[in-house]
């Protein structure tokens, strides 16, 4: 993931022909896209991962673009690159599409022989290729949403398209697709295995099952564990019923990709903020006073505070045992 919201100029790749689809190990919402196929449309490619925070929060925009454009012209190909290792699974991004009404072309990168050709280094990231197979844009990151849009109406009116109308798709701010409140964002994106862990309040010990000891505070996005857990490379695991996650954040969203036990049923889990139930700070996956349950291999928005925004301890125990927990995001 890349919690920068744009890092649009970086990485300048106008005017390079548009690489090929043929890495892809698979495609869903169509069959395979080529360039011949392609040819005289304008193409948008987004490379995206399910569970990326920063990709769904550029989702509104992307899927009002394919409803708005695909009838004068644009194809939007989302290419769907992996992150960690269940986005591999084709079911899980076949129901993630289905959830998040991506209906547009994607094109499976399980083995990032797409990304690759692209040279990309990010999700999102957008490129948009004209008529003729040429990228004449590119943006890394969230925003640029206006800019991006410009240049599909400028390509298709170059490709011939007529009736192009200036007017901007208006999207709806909510749910996980809503913008962050970057005003008040104070925390971020946190990895929960000690290959990009930072800021762990403890004494981890890696791939082998510890009895932890959250501190009685913490500091400002530290995050501790307690009761008996495995920390592995790209993920936490807990072992018995009753571990707790606990993390001091400062940020109106605390979002969290967890899985159930592989095989095994949903795990019921509370929150708490600062000690209490959340209350009409719960997110859309917990109710009022808490409770929720980890059933698929996603990510779960778990806090949206509607007021002042302050330093605040979260915390989240599971009930039963088998709970994966990958990373935090906040918005």
């Amino acid at each position: 993931m890349e919690s920068t919201r744009s890092l649009f100029g970086l990485r300048p790749r106008n005017e390079d022909q548009l690489p090929s689809f043929d890495g892809a190990t698979g495609w869903l919402n169509s069959e395979p896209l080529t360039a011949a196929g392609l040819a005289g449309k304008v193409v948008l490619v987004d490379f995206w991962t399910y569970t990326c925070i920063n990709w769904l929060r550029t989702l509104g925009y992307v899927r009002a673009w394919h409803e708005k454009y695909r009838d004068q012209g644009l194809v939007v190909v989302g290419v769907h690159t992996p992150e960690f290792p269940f986005e591999r699974d084709v079911d899980n991004v076949r129901w993630a599409a289905a959830d998040m009404r991506v209906d547009y072309p994607i094109a499976l990168d399980s083995d990032y022989r797409v990304w690759r050709a692209f040279d990309n280094h990010y999700w999102p990231a957008v490129y948009i290729g004209d008529a003729e197979g040429r990228i004449q844009h590119h943006h890394f990151g969230e925003g640029g949403y206006e800019e991006c849009e410009r240049v599909i109406q400028q390509l298709l009116r170059e490709a011939g398209g007529e009736g192009i109308a200036d007017d901007l798709v208006s999207v709806a701010d909510e749910g996980v697709e809503a913008q962050a409140d970057w005003a008040t964002l104070r925390s971020r994106e946190t990895y929960l295995g000690y290959e990009q862990a930072q800021n762990f309040a403890g004494e981890p010990r890696f791939d082998a099952a510890r009895t932890y000891v959250a501190p009685d505070r913490l500091q400002l996005n530290q995050w501790a564990l307690s009761g008996d857990w495995t920390i592995e490379g790209g993920r936490s695991v807990l072992n018995e019923a009753g571990g707790r996650i606990a993390f001091r954040f400062h940020a109106r969203d605390v979002n969290l990709v967890l899985g159930p036990p592989s095989g095994g049923a949903a795990v019921p889990f509370r929150v708490l903020v600062d000690g209490e139930p959340p209350r009409g700070a719960h997110g859309l996956d917990v109710d009022e006073d808490g409770h929720g349950a980890v059933a698929q291999q996603r990510l779960y928005q778990l806090i949206r505070q509607p007021r002042s925004i302050t330093d605040r301890t979260f915390e989240i125990t599971f009930l039963e045992p088998g709970a994966e927990a990958y990373v935090f995001t906040f918005g």
